[in-house]
């Protein structure tokens, strides 16, 4: 599980600013947010509200670069990281960016820091911990040249020549858990780091990302099931009694088979190659049932919010079943307000250790203090010189923000910050 993620020069983040998932004092919710974990008082949730342009997409970016960072590293040194540092000032557009982490993996709780350009890793930096601090690799990179050097903790026994064949293997512009990947050696602290990027930590979720083909190919692969999915939608009250898939394929040309081969452009994971020349796509089909008769319907035709919700009872599925942590940009998109919090509420109740990171527009959940705890929402306030500040409700003291204190109001007040500083509504074309 994520304790703590910093990011400093990045997009609209020109200082460190930090999102945390350590639990205050407070045992409000206790059962329901906090998970115990390697000594750690660590949430499941983390709410981040804002403006739009205040960052709060930047900061989900972020923690999408640094997984793609550690699990798909660059194939030649010439090609650029996908970032663009702050850019509204003169020097830091210049200057490194970086991006610190802490986790807890099978109770072991791991820091990784990463500093970079967009034409190479600087330097980064792994320590574990059991119970006490110790170090797996400390990297830097001499821009001169372009060449890694690497040098492994004391705990880190390596033969020389594997040593030297990682750090060949670790271009200028890959992390060191990329080098890994090209190098065939065991070290077992880089592993559990990759496994938990890989297997824990789970992309990023944009309003346009096609769910449904996400969750089919998970259906059919059999990383979630279909009873599950069903299960989850029947309680949204969708009267959906069962899915079908069916295959269509289509005939291609050599030529064109060949190119897909080589270039895996494809449009969907819902659509692949076969054995031969055709493409195999995958259609949908929910099973309504409306006065104990059942109706199919494509998917096609079904309304926006169903699609979107099948998609999101996946997710539910995969972060109920095993720890999983996803970040969703603007959660509330396509959904009514109560089945916004009927997802929330049944991934708090339902997972153990799962995780789940979501930039919002929907106030409605600040104004009950019944179901949520200050520690897990987050706001965005874009400053004057239009860098992004984020800090958490729970930073406010008793002078602002008390027992009693109505969220919601206070928040479309301006007390708390985050919202947009707007003009009149008159407009004046002529000027």
């Amino acid at each position: 599980m994520i304790v703590n993620f910093s990011i400093q020069n990045f997009g609209s983040i020109k200082d460190k600013q930090t999102l945390s998932f350590e639990a205050d004092k407070s045992t409000h919710l206790e059962d329901t947010y906090v998970v115990n974990v390697g000594g750690h008082r660590v949430l499941k949730l983390a709410l981040i509200y804002g403006a739009n342009a205040s960052g709060k997409t930047t900061i989900l970016k972020a923690l999408n670069f640094l997984r793609q960072l550690v699990i798909m590293p660059k194939r030649t040194k010439t090609d650029n990281l996908d970032f663009t540092p702050f850019l509204f000032d003169n020097y830091t557009k210049e200057q490194t960016s970086s991006i610190s982490i802490e986790f807890i993996h099978n109770n072991v709780k791991y820091s990784y820091e990463i500093e970079f350009t967009r034409e190479a890793i600087i330097s980064e930096e792994l320590n574990f911990y059991k119970p006490k601090r110790a170090n797996v690799f400390r990297r830097t990179t001499n821009i001169e040249n372009q060449f890694t050097e690497i040098t492994l903790g004391n705990k880190i026994a390596i033969d020389k020549v594997s040593e030297k064949n990682l750090a060949a293997n670790t271009l200028w512009n890959n992390t060191v858990f990329g080098g890994f990947l090209k190098t065939n050696i065991e070290i077992i602290e880089l592993q559990e780091v990759v496994d938990w990027f890989r297997n824990f930590l789970k992309p990023l979720i944009y309003t346009k990302t096609v769910l449904n083909t996400y969750i089919t190919d998970k259906i059919r692969k059999g990383e979630v099931t279909k009873s599950d999915v069903i299960t989850i939608l029947r309680k949204a009250d969708l009267n959906i009694s069962d899915i079908r898939f069916e295959e269509e394929k289509e005939d291609i040309s050599e030529v064109l088979f060949d190119f897909l081969q080589q270039h895996d452009e494809l449009d969907s994971k819902t659509i692949r190659l076969s054995d031969k020349a055709e493409l195999v796509s995958v259609k949908t089909a929910f099973e309504h049932s409306v006065d104990n008769k059942s109706y199919m319907l494509p998917f096609d035709m079904e309304s926006e919010g169903t699609k979107r919700y099948y998609g999101f009872a996946g997710l539910l599925a995969m972060m109920i079943r095993k720890p999983t942590a996803f970040s969703i940009d603007e959660l509330e998109s396509s959904l009514h307000p109560d089945l916004y919090l009927h997802f929330l509420l049944s991934f708090l109740l339902n997972s153990t250790q799962s995780q789940l990171i979501a930039t919002t527009h929907n106030r409605e959940i600040l104004d009950d203090k019944d179901i949520f705890r200050n520690d897990v929402i987050w706001f965005t306030d874009k400053q004057n010189n239009s860098a992004t500040q984020l800090y958490s409700l729970a930073d406010f003291d008793s002078s602002v923000v008390r027992n009693t204190t109505n969220i919601l109001n206070a928040y479309k007040s301006g007390k708390l910050s985050g919202t947009p500083n707007l003009g009149d509504r008159y407009i004046d074309l002529n000027k």
